[in-house]
């Protein structure tokens, strides 16, 4: 059985969609590519079974849509797997309906498979909306499409053994393949096999990155905090559920990506990396295998979830880059999110950051509905006295969306927020709720959170703080993003979009 894992042009090629372990929805100008972990575990799973595997991210290979169509013609995949999210449900929906139509037509025996978030928290939509063979809800995709990938090749009828949460057609009706969710153990995944997934397509164009090449790990599912309002991995990885690999484990991986593949950066993307004992642990290990000679470590980490010990020690086991999500400097915003934090913790945990040298990174957001354009001032306000003082060291602002399934998109639906349920407009090219604030506003304002960035004090820092040519070229490549972003959220007229895929 041939297997395909596939990223299909989505766009004009003007904008790169961040689609995969990316946990909101944007289209970048600048070209951003951030390996899939999940399913790269999953081609990986399946490939140690004996099936042919073809990973297919015909987005990182910048093609064509016409040029992948022509691939996936000639390749002939049994299966063909969609990790897919909001604003781009639609075209994923019209991509199957084009290859369903072709197999119908070519006697070819095409099942298709879509993943995500958005389709965990409805996956019934999809069925109805478009000639889909499977939906697998819920976060374990990489154990689910290996259930059913072996269900399929080896029931002779029925779907014999299929994993939990996976949704099909059965007698006219729509079904799903248990309720009862396992919780898997991450320590019995292999290591990513990073040839087969093509991991060099990642490894340069991530803003992420300071020493390439680069790559990413996932040591957690996927953040112990696990209850932001408007995150959208909620859906699939509930925080009560929260499971890491051992520190061992991943201190192993690390060991054979330094080794086999030259690697000189790892950022771990779990939503929230391991804390307390398990932290411990890991940097220790860091240290005493000698790995923080060689590569640097970056990951996502509450603001007020370590003192100083903790973040020395991170430090010390080579620790660089740590991306904290601020969100807003709004009290009644951060309860409304339930985000756990004060605003008086967060200029705190950034400065005790900063000076255990670490480089803190910001994220903030912008177009809630019960914030005024002076609140999201006083954000911006904020980040740019960060930036002056030296405390943060590099920003990411978005537009908030809220998300079907998350509990934010549950308030707004409640409230009669919200002015449109059209998913291409969930994709941060305007506000999709009532606010006091407009589209224009929004974007103004986001990109004056970028801009916050452009303080003299804070880039003589940087240009004194020049050390190698590591150094240099990074602070090139954050120039380019930030025009890039800039461009990202600057306000123009709706018009009719010709996509590739549609």
């Amino acid at each position: 059985m041939k297997v395909a894992i596939s990223y299909p042009p989505l766009g004009d090629g003007s904008r790169v969609p961040l689609l995969s372990q990316n946990r909101q929805f944007q289209w970048f100008r600048s070209p951003t590519y951030i390996y899939p972990m999940v399913p790269a575990y999953a081609a990986t799973l399946m490939r140690k079974e004996g099936f042919s595997v073809f990973w297919d991210d015909a987005i990182a290979e910048g093609m064509s849509f016409d040029g992948w169509l022509a691939r996936i013609r000639k390749k002939r995949p049994d299966v063909i797997a969609f990790e897919t999210k909001t604003p781009v449900i639609k075209r994923h929906w019209a991509i199957i309906n084009l290859l369903k139509s072709e197999a119908a037509r070519s006697s070819w025996d095409l099942k298709t498979v879509l993943m995500g978030d958005h389709v965990t928290a409805l996956p019934e939509e999809s069925l109805r909306s478009s000639p889909v063979d499977f939906v697998i809800a819920g976060g374990d995709y990489d154990f689910q499409l290996h259930s059913l990938v072996k269900a399929l090749a080896t029931s002779s009828s029925g779907l014999a053994g299929l994993d939990s949460g996976i949704w099909f057609r059965s007698g006219g009706k729509y079904a799903n393949s248990g309720n009862a969710v396992k919780r898997r153990d991450l320590d019995t995944l292999p290591f990513i096999d990073r040839d087969l997934t093509r991991w060099e397509l990642y490894s340069l164009k991530n803003g992420n990155y300071k020493k390439k090449p680069g790559t990413y790990t996932m040591a957690g599912r996927d953040c112990w905090w696990g209850r932001c309002s408007f995150c959208s991995w909620t859906t699939m990885y509930p925080g009560r559920d929260f499971r890491s690999v051992s520190p061992e484990r991943l201190l192993d991986e690390i060991g054979l990506l330094i080794a086999r593949y030259g690697v000189r950066e790892v950022f771990d993307d779990s939503g929230t990396f391991p804390a307390c004992e398990w932290l411990e642990s890991f940097c220790k290990g860091m240290i005493a295998r000698g790995y923080n000679r060689d590569v640097s470590f970056g990951c996502n980490m509450r603001i007020n979830a370590l003192g100083k010990p903790e973040l020395r020690l991170m430090a010390k086991a080579g620790f660089r880059f740590v991306l904290f999500g601020l969100e807003s400097m709004n009290r009644a915003t951060l309860a409304k999110l339930n985000k756990g934090l004060r605003p008086e913790q967060i200029a705190r945990g950034f400065r005790m950051a900063k000076e255990a040298g670490l480089e803190p990174h910001v994220t903030a957001m912008i177009g809630y509905p019960w914030e005024t354009k002076e609140d999201a001032e006083e954000t911006i306000a904020f980040a740019r006295d960060m930036f002056r003082k030296g405390y943060i060291d590099s920003l990411q602002a978005t537009i908030v969306v809220p998300y079907p399934g998350t509990p934010l998109f549950e308030e707004a639906r409640r409230n009669g927020w919200l002015t449109t349920e059209d998913w291409d407009r969930y994709d941060m090219s305007g506000s999709v709720w009532r606010s006091p604030l407009s589209d224009e506003d929004a974007m103004t304002l986001t990109r004056g959170l970028y801009k916050a960035a452009l303080n003299p004090a804070f880039l003589a820092r940087k240009v004194v703080g020049i050390r190698s040519v590591d150094d240099v070229r990074f602070l090139m490549n954050a120039g380019v993003k930030l025009l890039g972003h800039l461009s990202d959220f600057r306000h123009r007229p709706k018009r009719l979009r010709k996509d590739a895929a549609t």
